[in-house]
């Protein structure tokens, strides 16, 4: 293991004198990760219920989490992608196996991502995420209706822009599905793509996102019976 760690250190060293970086997470000179803001990164997968949709999810959106996660999908550093994909790999193996035994098998259901985000930063998370991590998607959501960026609202709006977005391209009748995205803040989102796989006579096991925001919504936590505050900075 030493040894391991000698050797990648070694590539990084070499890798950082032909292209510079620093970390995504503290600005720290040569590392695209640090070690620490890496160590923060290690799968800590809780849940909670969302309205109802029992969602598992692999960080928290805080603190060097947040600044890595924003760098990501804001920055266009698809270098902490493999990384960030440990995390969602664990929250989303949690929510399969939280169904373990029931068949058919669950599908993996992303949320759609809009077309101007897409253009905007040249790739798609939640697709790139689950490559990483080898995981399948079924893309069986479409968006049919837009909306104003969510971080601008509050719970109430976010709600309220979220509904009659998505779509099922065909009926789901006889599938599952855990739905998966990179964030959830106010479970907004989580819950419309709900709805539209229901109304396409599809299943809804659950929920697996890569992080949570702890403070913005008071959600109760399945695992420990905790509450959490508001926190204005939800994407």
């Amino acid at each position: 293991m030493n040894l391991r760690r000698t050797v990648l250190d070694s590539l990084r060293d070499a890798w950082s004198v032909l292209f510079p970086v620093e970390c995504a997470g503290c600005g720290a000179d040569d590392r695209s990760l640090c070690e620490v803001c890496r160590a923060a990164l290690l799968p800590d997968v809780t849940v909670r219920s969302v309205g109802g949709v029992r969602a598992h999810s692999g960080a928290r959106y805080e603190g060097r989490v947040r600044r890595v996660i924003l760098a990501f999908k804001e920055q266009g550093r698809t270098d902490v992608a493999a990384t960030l994909a440990r995390p969602f790999a664990a929250a989303v193996a949690a929510a399969l196996n939280a169904d373990v035994g029931a068949a058919p098998a669950a599908e993996l259901l992303p949320v759609p991502t809009s077309r101007a985000a897409y253009r905007r930063r040249g790739y798609d998370p939640v697709a790139l995420l689950a490559s990483r991590a080898g995981l399948p998607l079924a893309r069986e959501l479409a968006q049919v209706r837009g909306g104003g960026a969510q971080k601008a609202l509050g719970l109430e709006e976010r709600a309220a822009n979220r509904v009659g977005a998505f779509r099922a391209r065909r009926s789901l009748g006889g599938r599952r599905f855990v739905i998966v995205d990179d964030v959830v803040t106010s479970g907004a989102t989580i819950l419309e793509a709900a709805r539209a796989v229901r109304e396409a006579d599809g299943e809804v096991l659950g929920a697996a996102t890569l992080a949570f925001t702890p403070r913005l919504l008071p959600i109760r936590d399945i695992a420990e019976g905790q509450e959490y505050g508001n926190d204005k900075e939800a994407h």
